[in-house]
C-alpha cells in the first residue's frame, strides 16, 4: 500500500468508525452469537496470494461485528494463532484447533512470554513437589529452584528470574555463541549435586547480540529427561521460520513446552504483538487462574471458549488479532516470505561489501537480517567509530560486546529498505572509518 492509498484508505476507516458511533443505538448491547461462531467462517489457515482491502473490510462487517468484542476478540486470536503456528509448521500440539491440549497467545513482548512461562513452570514443579511430598513448603521449594540459559539471552530472561524470586544461572555458549548440551549437563549435575532443584529453561533463536541459535536437538532432550520447562524465545527470527529455507533453525521446537516470538519486530504487524504458543494450556491456567463473582460469566465452565485472562499476567486485553488478521491477508503468506528474503538479501549484500574492505571484519556468520562486523583492531578504535556514525544521524547502529570485541551490528529492519540505502550506509561507514583511522595515527 502506497502513501496515495493509505491516504484514502485511512479517510474510508474514519468514514467507517464515524458511521459506526452515528448508528450506535441500532446495534445490540450484547450478541446474539454463540462460542464458536467465528471459526467456521474463516479459512483454516492463512491465503497464499493477497485478499483485496474491500473484502478484508467487507469481512469485518460480516464476521466480526456480530460478535464484536466479544467472543470475536477471542475467537479471532485463537484463529490467527493457529494461522501462524502452521505459517511456521509448528507440531500440532501448539494449536487450539481440534479440541487440542495446546494453544496460542498474544502477549505484549517476548518479555512477558518469558516472564509467564516461568511463573507457569515455577507453579508446576511446586504443586508436582508438594504432592510427591506434602510436608514441603514453597518456601523451602523455592529457595532450591534455579533456571537456565545462554549467556547470550536478553536481559529480559535475567529480569523475569529477578520478578519470579528464582536463581538464574547463564550456560557459556561455544565459539559460535550457542548453548550446547555438554556445557548444560554439567552445570545440571553440579547444581543437583548441590540440591538445587532445576525447573526452566531458556533456549535462544537468533540472540539479541549476534543472532545466534541455541542447539535445540541437543538441549532439548536433556530438559525433556530432567521434567524441566523449556521456553524457546526467538523473539527476533522467529518470523523468518515462515519461509521453508529457514525452518531448519526451528527444529527441535517439538522438545519445549512453550515457543515464542515477536510479529511486531520483523512480520509487519504494528507494536504489541507477541506471539506465544503453550503444548498445555492447563500450564498456564492452572497458575494464574481466579474468578471472583465480577468476572465470572455464563460460559466459563462449558469448555466452549478460551478465557485469555488466564493465560497472561494482566486482566484487561485489546483486540491484537484484527491487526494480524490484516497483515496476514493484505500481503498473504508469500508476500510475507517475500520479504523476508529480501532483507536477508540485503544483509548479505552488505556482508559483502564488508568483507571487501581488508580494513573490517565479518564477526559471526550472517544468518538472517543482522550483520556483526568491525574495523580491525581495538575496542577503542570501533568505539570511536560507532561515537561518529551515530552522532551523524544518518544512520543509527547499536553495539554489542561478543567476548572481548566491542562489534558494530548492521540490522536490516525497516520495511522500505532498498540496496540503494545499503550501499549508502556502506559509504557513509567508510567515509567515517577513513576519519577515525586517520585520527589514530595522528
Amino acid at each position: 500500500m502506497n502513501a496515495s492509498e493509505f491516504r484514502r484508505r485511512g479517510k474510508e476507516m474514519v468514514d467507517y468508525v464515524a458511521n459506526y458511533m452515528e448508528g450506535i443505538e441500532g446495534r445490540q448491547v450484547y450478541p446474539d452469537v454463540e462460542p464458536g461462531y467465528l471459526r467456521p467462517l474463516i479459512p483454516a489457515a492463512a491465503p497464499q496470494e493477497p485478499d483485496t482491502f474491500e473484502d478484508i473490510i467487507n469481512d469485518v462487517e460480516k464476521i466480526i461485528m456480530p460478535g464484536a468484542a466479544s467472543p470475536a476478540c477471542t475467537e479471532l486470536e485463537t484463529v490467527m494463532m493457529d494461522w501462524l503456528g502452521k505459517m511456521l509448521e509448528l507440531p500440532k500440539a501448539f494449536l487450539n484447533e481440534k479440541a487440542g491440549e495446546g494453544g496460542g497467545v498474544i502477549q505484549g513482548s517476548a518479555s512477558e512470554a518469558t516472564l509467564v512461562a516461568l511463573l507457569a513452570a515455577r507453579t508446576k514443579v511446586i504443586h508436582r513437589l508438594q504432592a510427591a511430598s506434602p510436608e514441603l513448603t514453597q518456601a523451602a521449594i523455592m529457595e532450591k529452584l534455579v533456571a537456565y540459559s545462554s549467556d547470550q539471552a536478553h536481559s529480559s530472561v535475567e529480569r523475569a528470574g529477578l520478578i519470579g524470586g528464582v536463581k538464574l544461572k547463564a550456560i557459556p555458549s561455544d565459539g559460535n555463541f550457542a548453548m550446547r548440551a555438554s556445557a548444560l549437563q554439567e552445570a545440571l549435575e553440579r547444581d543437583k549435586a548441590d540440591g538445587l532443584i532445576p525447573f526452566f529453561m531458556v533456549a535462544t533463536l537468533g540472540t539479541t547480540t549476534c543472532c545466534s541459535f541455541d542447539n535445540l536437538l541437543e538441549v532439548g532432550p536433556i530438559c525433556n529427561k530432567e521434567d524441566m520447562w523449556l521456553h524457546v524465545d526467538a523473539a527476533y527470527a522467529g518470523s523468518a521460520f515462515i519461509c521453508p529455507e529457514f525452518r531448519h533453525l526451528l527444529n527441535g521446537v517439538e522438545f519445549a513446552d512453550s515457543f515464542n516470538f515477536n510479529p511486531h519486530k520483523w512480520l509487519l504487524v504494528n507494536f504489541d504483538c507477541s506471539a506465544m504458543w503453550v503444548k498445555k494450556r492447563t500450564d498456564l491456567t492452572g497458575a494464574f487462574r481466579l474468578d471472583p463473582t465480577y468476572l465470572k460469566h455464563s460460559h466459563q465452565d462449558s469448555g466452549l471458549i478460551t478465557d485469555y485472562r488466564h493465560w497472561q499476567i494482566p486482566l484487561g486485553r485489546r483486540f491484537r488479532s484484527l491487526k494480524m488478521w490484516f497483515v496476514f491477508r493484505m500481503y498473504g503468506v508469500k508476500g510475507l516470505q517475500a520479504y523476508i528474503r529480501k532483507h536477508v538479501q540485503l544483509s548479505h549484500e552488505f556482508e559483502s561489501l564488508v568483507r571487501q574492505d581488508p580494513r573490517f571484519e565479518i564477526c559471526v556468520e550472517v544468518i538472517l537480517g543482522l550483520v556483526c562486523f568491525r574495523l580491525k583492531g581495538s575496542n577503542k578504535v570501533n568505539e570511536a567509530l560507532l561515537q561518529r556514525i551515530n552522532s551523524a544521524k544518518k544512520i543509527h547502529l547499536v553495539p554489542c560486546h561478543l567476548r572481548d570485541k566491542f562489534v558494530l551490528r548492521f540490522a536490516i529492519c525497516s520495511r522500505t529498505v532498498e540496496s540503494a540505502h545499503v550501499q549508502r550506509a556502506w559509504e557513509h561507514i567508510k567515509e567515517l572509518a577513513a576519519d577515525v583511522l586517520r585520527a589514530e595515527r595522528e
